[in-house]
């Protein structure tokens, strides 16, 4: 049984005070549930469990009924104050039968089924992956971010994106050994490298940019309106 877990419970700071960036609509429908739909629609996918703000229960159980329709089973549980915390949270609340997990964020909502299933894939194959784009800026290391310390060779740089797939036990494995060192991280895949577990680059045939900043709307909203275009 594959379970996706849709990670939901942060604030977005980086948009603007008093802004829930998940809940802002893009096409006239919030962003989470355009990110919900992507895992809701993907035929690899048996369940999904939404992370969330307690606070913010009845506006997801009608942001179901009123947007995202969804065909599969779905479960909500609150989140945790970091982001590896929410996922924890996460993976507690897969179903029994979970044996392949799917860690997406709410605010990425044009991942196409192609990325995901692929994905899976390679999940199941190796154990752990994650959607990836290669570096195609050139990148410099700076020296406390006013000036550049090194160059970076980009033919070897990658930015990683999610979704990332994992093999149940062993991202449950991978988190254990964070909170046993006490380590923050903001990426799920981090974990695996602690544990030595390899993880596969998954390249995206397609743009998956992640809501951050109000400059990001835009981008998003023609990239969706392309993707239901192209349907």
């Amino acid at each position: 049984m594959t379970t996706a877990i849709l990670v939901a419970a942060g604030r977005g700071t980086r948009m603007g005070p008093d802004v829930d960036k998940l809940f802002l609509e893009v096409g006239g429908t919030p962003i989470v549930a355009h990110s919900w739909r992507c895992l809701d629609r993907s035929p690899e996918i048996d369940h999904v469990v939404l992370v969330i703000r307690r606070d913010l229960e009845s506006s997801f159980r009608d942001l179901a009924q009123a947007h995202v329709h969804p065909s599969k089973p779905w479960s909500l549980t609150g989140g945790g104050p970091e982001r590896q915390d929410s996922v924890s949270n996460g993976l507690a609340a897969v179903p029994a039968a979970t044996t392949l997990v799917a860690i997406h964020d709410g605010a990425r909502p044009c991942t196409s089924a192609l990325t995901l299933q692929r994905c899976l894939d390679s999940a199941q194959r190796i154990g752990a992956s994650v959607a990836a784009q290669r570096a195609v800026d050139t990148v410099k290391e700076s020296n406390g971010g006013s000036s550049i310390a090194r160059h970076l060779d980009r033919s070897r740089l990658w930015t990683v994106q999610t979704p990332q797939c994992f093999r149940l036990e062993i991202i449950r494995r991978a988190l254990a050994a964070v909170r046993e060192k006490g380590l923050l991280i903001t990426d799920d895949t981090a974990a695996c490298e602690l544990i030595g577990q390899p993880v596969e680059l998954v390249e995206c045939p397609d743009p998956n940019p992640k809501v951050t900043t109000p400059g990001d709307l835009p981008w998003i909203d023609f990239l969706l309106r392309a993707a239901s275009s192209a349907q």
